[in-house]
């Protein structure tokens, strides 16, 4: 069976499903062009839809002819239908896709994690012994990567928390203009995706209904939690794709429950947030001024 895995660089668990596929012999394919390419691919067939929809549409058309497709599920927010069952969605919209997989990704438990693995595994590889053996070998790595508390002050910079999904802050080929357009106006960028997972989820049993609060929002609120709270944050930049009403509604209500300064921006794949955030910039700029006492 030739399998394709789509390696975003979003998922906190793409080395474990790397690692445990390889244990497991299976013929692995990745998408034969680059990520502009693929984006541009995905747009041509879901005009209409979020970028990060159409960056993982592209991904799999960009496979060629495999027997299925290993598609990373990303956190989702409330009325989020796409990453809530993307893999069931794509192939409605599409046909000719072939079989979709979805892959957990952290936050769970390893317990879930492996259990998820050994169904696929059994799926994708005929002996049940391997699939032990396989389960064992990459089991270190099902925790995913550690992340530690990243810096919060640059010299001469004001420092904003950069609010958003994974799956648009972390792919370059989405967010590189947001990215380039904050260091160019002189902003210190903390993004959301970057603060430790745990320390997130531990801030989001503060939030109302935390209980039956989706993931999504779970990492949304305890990133903008988190953030709020530094002191040497001066505002926070909210940011969800363009054409995705359900993040841009769950960033909205998270924004109006800050005690600084907020900017909400739709943005599309390369764009940088345009004269809003230059704006934004310079309401943080004057007010770091003001208070150091410079002239």
């Amino acid at each position: 069976m030739k399998v394709g895995l789509l390696e975003s660089r979003a998922a906190r668990l793409s080395g474990y499903w790397a690692a445990y596929l390889r244990e497991l012999g299976v013929d692995l394919s990745a998408p034969g062009l680059d990520d502009e390419e693929a984006l541009a691919l995905g747009r041509e067939s879901l005009p209409q839809e979020p970028a990060t929809v159409q960056l993982t549409l592209g991904r799999v058309l960009a496979l060629g002819r495999v027997d299925a497709a290993l598609v990373p599920q990303l956190p989702a927010v409330f009325g989020d239908a796409w990453s809530e069952a993307l893999t069931e969605l794509l192939p409605r919209r599409i046909s000719g896709l072939p079989a979709l997989i979805a892959l957990p990704d952290a936050p769970t438990s390893r317990e879930d994690i492996e259990r998820v693995a050994a169904e696929i595994g059994l799926r994708l590889s005929p002996g049940g012994n391997r699939v032990r053996l396989a389960l064992d070998r990459a089991k270190p790595l099902s925790a995913g990567p550690r992340a530690e508390m990243p810096a919060l002050t640059r010299a001469s910079h004001a420092t904003v928390g950069v609010i958003g999904p994974r799956a648009l802050l972390d792919e370059p080929v989405l967010a590189a203009g947001l990215r380039a357009a904050l260091e160019g106006l002189e902003l210190h960028a903390v993004y959301g995706s970057d603060l430790p997972l745990p320390e997130l989820l531990k801030r989001a049993e503060r939030m109302e209904n935390a209980a039956r609060a989706q993931t999504g929002e779970k990492e949304l609120f305890g990133a903008a939690s988190l953030l709020a709270g530094k002191s040497a944050v001066r505002g926070l930049v909210f940011v969800a794709p363009a054409r995705d009403g359900a993040t841009h509604a769950a960033l909205s209500r998270l924004a109006a429950k800050m005690h600084k300064p907020t900017l909400l921006l739709d943005l599309d794949a390369g764009q940088g947030g345009g004269p809003e955030l230059r704006a934004f910039a310079e309401r943080l700029q004057n007010g770091v001024v003001s208070r150091e006492g410079t002239p």
